[in-house]
């Protein structure tokens, strides 16, 4: 994570996001103007970028005044029309009591006049919120230059190991016609050279054809023997059979949790994508309507369990994962981690 002021926002970190550990007033600027440069960058118009600034300003400074362990993550959305901007404000704080009276206009935890999180909400083209008293708070904003696309079925966070400045976990989605898959890669090591690794696969993934989880497997083995090579899994979501076809290469932890709080854990086959591997195989899971598919890289636990968070299964993709990111993700790796709620 990065603090301090943000004068432009590197070519390399535009799609993964910046993350700002939010503890002081001057960081909480340096959000804003972060949140304005990428804007602008995408060509956001002006009234647009003005607006993003209140919710940068508000979310940052929350934090500042009310939160443990503050971090915010900006980064771009894209649909093939447009780009806008999505802000993720994590916390380890008290959490919120009740969550309907703190987004009305006027409310401060503070005792100052504040707007609160109503400004936040009448600035967004979406936002979603989930907070667990003595746990903590997930906010989700997103600002569009137009008209606000559908929400995403998938979304994701990485977060690179303390230190670094690029990660070497990333994820990737795509959608053809009904068939939905999403593919979660965790480059050898870290730094640079991971960041690579996890990179081709991506760009190899959202370029090639949309074929079985196990054929895009293969391909994306074949496609990194120049790299460090890289632990991946594949997961198709078939709606309507009611399952998820699911292969992978390496440590990619991947989870089907089930309306009735129950979780199903998937395998991955032995190997290193690039460099050596089994033969790989293609497993089938019930995934039933209102089920929730859950991958992540081996930079997070299975250390949280979906009881202890009250309705956070009915949440937005983002919102889950980084919930699920800040409670289970370690400090001594990088950390990926992919939601996918496609009913």
């Amino acid at each position: 994570m990065s603090g301090g002021t943000v004068a432009s926002l590197p070519e390399g970190l535009l799609d993964g996001g910046v993350w700002f550990r939010v503890e002081e007033a001057v960081t909480a600027a340096a959000v804003r103007r972060a949140a304005e440069r990428l804007a602008a960058d995408l060509g956001m118009p002006e009234r647009r970028i003005a607006e993003l600034s209140i919710v940068a300003a508000e979310a940052a400074g929350n934090l500042v005044k009310h939160a443990d362990q503050g971090v915010v993550l900006i980064r771009p959305v894209r649909t093939p029309e447009q780009g806008g901007v999505e802000i993720v404000a994590i916390d380890s704080g008290p959490g919120i009591a009740d969550v309907e009276h703190a987004i009305g206009d006027g409310h401060s935890t503070a005792g100052t006049l504040g707007i609160g999180l109503g400004a936040i909400l009448r600035q967004a083209g979406r936002w979603d919120l989930h907070s667990v008293p003595g746990r903590g708070t997930v906010l989700a904003v997103q600002v569009w230059p137009e008209k606000t696309p559908e929400p995403s079925w998938a979304s994701g966070l990485t977060r690179p190991l303390g230190g670094e400045t690029v990660c070497g976990d990333a994820y990737a989605v795509r959608q053809a016609g009904d068939r939905r898959q999403v593919l979660v890669c965790d480059g050898l090591g870290h730094g640079g050279l991971a960041a690579a690794a996890s990179n081709e696969a991506v760009r190899v993934f959202l370029k090639g054809p949309v074929t079985a989880p196990a054929a895009t497997v293969e391909v994306l083995h074949r496609a990194l023997g120049h790299t460090r090579g890289a632990a991946l899994a594949v997961a198709e979501m078939d709606v309507e059979a009611g399952v998820v076809r699911y292969a992978g290469l390496g440590n990619i932890a991947g989870t089907v949790l089930l309306p009735d709080g129950t979780r199903r854990g998937m395998i991955s086959m032995p190997g290193i994508a690039g460099h050596q591997r089994r033969q790989v195989r293609e497993y089938d899971y019930p995934f039933p309507a209102g089920s929730v598919l859950l991958m992540h890289t081996d930079g997070v636990v299975d250390r949280w369990t979906a009881a202890d968070y009250p309705g956070l299964l009915r949440r937005s993709p983002a919102v889950i994962a980084a919930t699920v990111l800040r409670d289970a993700g370690t400090r001594r790796d990088d950390a990926g981690v992919l939601v996918a709620r496609p009913s």
